[in-house]
């Protein structure tokens, strides 16, 4: 049965309940198994909060530059692969 608003053409989104706990002095939310499993995240991982233009907000697992530096610096050792060639010497 499809949900009001919804045909079926359209993926059905799957919600998570999570709840603030205290954590020793701190606020936490703790997510399911199946959620960490899913996203390949597990204790001691990272995640970059983002806040989106169109107000909400978006979980990334690398910096939000991280891309960025990593193709400047692919840049610079493709240009200086000789130099950096006999630095590894």
């Amino acid at each position: 049965m499809n949900k009001p608003g919804l045909t079926s053409s359209e993926p059905a989104e799957s919600a998570h309940v999570l709840q603030i706990r205290k954590i020793g002095n701190s606020l936490g939310l703790i997510l399911p198994k199946e959620v960490l499993a899913q996203l390949k995240l597990a204790e001691g991982d990272k995640l970059h909060l983002i806040e989106q233009p169109s107000g909400g907000f978006r979980f990334v697992k690398q910096k939000p530059d991280f891309d960025k530096a990593m193709a400047a610096a692919r840049r610079g050792m493709k240009i200086y692969h000789n130099a950096l060639a006999e630095l590894a010497k």
